[in-house]
């Protein structure tokens, strides 16, 4: 029976590790020249474990020949200097390794292989596993770096009974990744469980000791944004520009939007065939409401866009400041200021602006009626809106007393196409105190007035969308509105 072979000494196989490493690189992505600084402090840590007296070791690497070779180095001294045997070697022993060597060189001292291979084998294994999980952390970290300000989809692995935090799994395999939503970066009233898929707004990525950490959002205001760059081509390729949002994640967002192209609506193209597009996103963020209005370079037209659903009777603009005062009519004062001030609040967060509603009917003692024209729609004003505060009792109470002065801009919105204009560029309506609706081209009629561009298709869109009966609160006969139509079709301009 023939003797078991003897296995031979451990040693150290360089061309091994290189092809290790390429393995590595090719599998998993991690660069062969990180990996081989790991293997040689690996090596000098094992070495110098062993033998705790030397202390310069250097590993020399051959990546042409794929070879490692360890040195011990020792400096050249003098004999009666000659103390440290494990660092120095007296100049007689040195002569005999070469005739070189003067007093103050260094001599590399070759370490023995078979040797190395079992230290190593020890000590060095965990340097080397230490040096994966960092390149793994370094890759994560830099593929998650180039992902901030844009949506993941993550799967629920936990939530946290005590407060709510939600631990999502990004990526899938050995890319994937563990992030935490936050309790406060969840939208209120949203139920979410292990297992379900949701998609998140990567905020910000940073290092840590423990790998990367991602951090989250699914209320930040960016979500809006980048739901609609994926439902909505124009966006994505930037014929339509998202100029700002405003969020109240889970009730309410108001988004204004700007065509670089004029022959494309914004607005429609965010809503889509039949609000499909839209619609997505709605479903997607569990029915909160959207509402998208189209940006405008004049504060004013931009600022009654803003307001919307609420119509805009007038826009006052402050002297100095980013503040204004808007009157909207009686009957639509709520819906301006909206349920605890919410349709104010975002409109000011949208536009920039503090916004002072006021209604109608409210007279301002600072403005006169101009020329004395009995026209409560040109000088009406109510109570003061400062968009910031939560509750609507506060909300409506605050903010006359910061309010600074303002100065008229005469500007009306036009019932047709909605559109702020100059007053004087615009065509008055006026309802009479006996009910009657007619053309006023003086200005001067006593009643209640709206107006209208000076174009008759301005004034069918008005009568198609019935925006002079909801402003006079009054049912308008057809014949009002064809006599309205001939005359304005009939006149030169303004008597």
């Amino acid at each position: 029976m023939k003797g078991k072979k003897q296995k031979e000494p451990v040693g150290f196989n360089p061309a091994e590790i290189f092809a290790a490493l390429a393995l590595l690189e090719k599998e998993r992505g991690i660069p062969q020249s990180f990996m081989m600084e790991k293997i040689v402090q690996a090596l000098t840590t094992a070495y110098k474990r062993d033998h705790a007296d030397v202390e310069n070791v250097i590993v020399d690497v051959d990546e042409a020949h794929q070879n490692l070779k360890m040195f011990v180095q020792k400096n050249v001294v003098e004999e009666e200097d000659y103390v440290d045997p494990a660092n120095e070697m007296p100049i007689e022993e040195a002569k005999r390794l070469s005739a070189k060597y003067e007093v103050g060189d260094i001599v590399n001292i070759p370490v023995d292989t078979v040797e190395f291979g079992r230290i190593a084998a020890g000590n060095g294994k965990q340097v080397i596993i230490q040096g994966l999980r960092e390149a793994e952390r370094g890759q994560v970290y830099d593929e998650f770096n180039s992902k901030q300000h844009e949506i993941l989809t993550g799967v629920v692995t936990r939530v946290d009974p005590r407060n709510g935090n939600v631990s999502l799994r990004i990526g899938t395999g050995t890319d994937s990744t563990e992030a935490l939503l936050m309790a406060g970066e969840q939208v209120p009233g949203e139920d979410l469980t292990e297992g379900m898929h949701v998609k998140v707004y990567v905020v910000e990525v940073r290092r840590s000791t423990r790998g990367p950490q991602v951090l989250i959002s699914r209320t930040h205001p960016g979500l809006v944004k980048r739901l609609f760059e994926l439902e909505v081509p124009e966006i994505y390729d930037g014929t339509v520009e998202v100029k700002s949002i405003a969020r109240e994640a889970g009730s309410r967002t108001k988004m204004a939007v700007w065509s670089n192209d004029e022959n494309v609506d914004p607005i429609g193209a965010c809503v889509g065939p039949k609000g499909q597009r839209v619609g997505s996103i709605v479903e997607e963020l569990r029915g909160e409401k959207i509402d998208i209005v189209k940006y405008s370079e004049d504060p004013a037209q931009f600022i009654a866009a803003a307001l919307a659903p609420a119509d805009v009777v007038d826009v006052w603009m402050a002297d100095e400041g980013k503040a204004c005062r808007v009157i909207v009519p009686d009957d639509q004062l709520s819906l301006a200021i909206g349920k605890e001030g919410q349709n104010a609040r975002l409109a000011a967060r949208l536009t920039g602006y503090k916004i002072d509603i006021k209604p109608e009917s409210y007279h301002d003692e600072e403005e006169p009626p101009a020329e004395g024209a009995p026209e409560a729609a040109d000088t009406a004003e109510a109570s003061a809106v400062e968009p910031v505060d939560a509750e609507e009792d506060q909300f409506i109470r605050k903010a006359a007393y910061e309010m600074p002065k303002v100065k008229k801009i005469p500007q009306r919105q036009c019932v047709g196409c909605r559109e702020m204009k100059d007053k004087k560029a615009l065509l008055r309506v006026v309802k009479a105190p006996d009910g009657t609706v007619s053309l006023d081209f003086g200005g001067k009629k006593p009643g209640r007035g709206a107006y209208v561009c000076h174009d008759v298709a301005c004034l069918q869109k008005a009568r198609k969308t019935r925006a002079l009966e909801r402003a006079f609160d009054t049912a308008i006969p057809p014949e009002v509105y064809d006599a309205m139509e001939a005359e304005l079709r009939g006149a030169d301009g303004p008597a």
